[in-house]
């Protein structure tokens, strides 16, 4: 048994009985209320999943297995510039324990030798038109593995249920270390005009992946490193989570669920936000008139925007009620390695602006910007202006997350998600019956 899945075990199996001893003796604890305003409201905040891997604090943002951000960033094993591999925050979800460079290179190679694409992958591809959207060629091309699906082969053969979480963790592994090619290719089949690249395995996960798309620039590496780190998980209940959550939760294998959850993630109020704030930073350059705007052109522009009655994209979040720590962390990478952007810069001055207007208007909770605010300027610096495509990379990083989620659920025997819904005339009698 390979040092991560050896390491998994000796930490699941445990907690699995102390969870089922938890569930016995203390399975009538009240955890939650519920209002009528969260069942109206797309149950924001409802406490009804165990998710391991990572937990959202509305002051400190995202926290995997207890780590920040910026603890993350200080003690996770890195690149040559200092910024943290994925594989060891992968490692970390599993075990809740930093792993050691010895360890993080240890999974790389194992990800090396679980990358080769069938080829009906390819071929299932290049069957698309060209235009098609990268997501949705993202989520073809994760169908066109579930054939390999060692889950689905030994669930037919009578797979015991204290096993399920060995054989998701072989599908986890083995999509997570095939998602780069997948979403390399997509890459230049799209926008390069189908010459590809082929894998450099004597380079880490992120900058074989920055290789593969097209750039061996040690900064491009370097912010591939932070961006598959900050974005992997942001725990269970956000969209495309809570979808892998739900899909796995009635067995089926890893690439159904993973497909699924990318499905969500491509949604305009989810992962397509990177794309919709880019868009609306060039929109306002173009109606400005100048690639410098000052604060008070851009305070002129947001006021527009608002008056039209639309949002501001890249700010807000259900959740935190302070700055993005991943927003932060993109910008000490921008301040580090970009000298002189004039794109940067106005991302910079929209921080500036926009938080004092929202908060102005006495009904936002949450006025600062998100990890969206500031990630598609980076990409664009570095040569990647292809916006529809930016959610794919997105959907790399976050497999990291929801796949380790998936593998502790059915180490700790999860059951099949089924919350209650009710209708509209039930509301109406609760209503009634509070008011009488």
């Amino acid at each position: 048994m390979e040092a991560l899945k050896k390491k998994f075990a000796d930490k699941a199996l445990p907690l699995y009985q102390e969870l089922r001893s938890i569930a016995k003796t203390n399975g009538d604890l009240k955890a939650d209320e519920v209002k009528l305003s969260q069942v109206l409201g797309g149950a924001r905040g409802i406490k009804m999943m165990l998710w391991e891997t990572s937990q959202l604090d509305p002051q400190k943002g995202i926290r995997f297995r207890g780590f920040s951000i910026p603890e993350i960033k200080e003690s996770l094993p890195s690149g040559p510039q200092g910024e943290p591999k994925p594989e060891g925050l992968f490692w970390l979800m599993l075990t809740g324990e930093i792993p050691t460079e010895e360890e993080v290179d240890g999974l790389t190679k194992e990800w090396h030798k679980r990358a080769d694409l069938p080829a009906q992958v390819y071929t299932t591809l290049d069957s698309l038109p060209a235009d098609t959207h990268p997501m949705t060629q993202l989520t073809i091309g994760v169908m066109a593995m579930q054939s390999d699906s060692i889950f689905s082969r030994r669930y037919a053969e009578g797979l015991p249920k204290n096993e399920y979480w060995d054989a998701v963790y072989e599908d986890s592994m083995n999509l997570i270390a095939r998602l780069p090619r997948v979403a390399a290719y997509i890459y230049r089949r799209t926008f390069k005009d189908a010459q590809h690249i082929e894998p450099d395995t004597s380079l880490d996960y992120s900058a074989n992946f920055a290789h593969m798309l097209g750039s061996d620039d040690e900064d491009f590496r370097s912010l591939m490193r932070l961006y598959l780190t900050i974005h992997a998980d942001h725990e269970g209940g956000n969209a495309s989570a809570h979808t892998v959550n739900l899909v796995g939760s009635t067995l089926s294998d890893p690439y159904l669920a993973f497909s699924a959850g990318m499905n969500a993630l491509a949604g305009p109020l989810h992962g397509l936000a990177n794309q919709e704030v880019i868009k609306w930073i060039f929109e306002m350059i173009d109606n400005l008139g100048t690639k410098t705007p000052s604060e008070e052109q851009i305070k002129q522009y947001v006021q527009q925007t608002l008056d039209e009655g639309k949002v501001i994209p890249g700010y807000g979040h259900a959740v935190l009620r302070e700055p993005d720590p991943r927003f932060v962390a993109q910008r000490r990478f921008a301040e580090q390695y970009i000298q002189d952007s004039d794109l940067i810069s106005t991302v910079w001055k929209i921080f500036d602006v926009v938080p004092p207007i929202l908060q102005s208007l006495g009904k936002v909770k949450n006025p600062w910007p998100n990890v969206d605010a500031h990630s598609g300027a980076l990409l664009v610096h570095y040569g990647f202006s292809e916006f529809s495509y930016y959610t794919v990379l997105f959907g790399v990083s976050r497999a990291l997350g929801v796949l380790a989620a998936g593998i502790w659920s059915r180490a700790l025997g999860m059951p099949l998600e089924r919350p209650k819904s009710v209708t509209s005339e039930w509301v109406r009698k609760q209503v009634l019956q509070t008011t009488k």
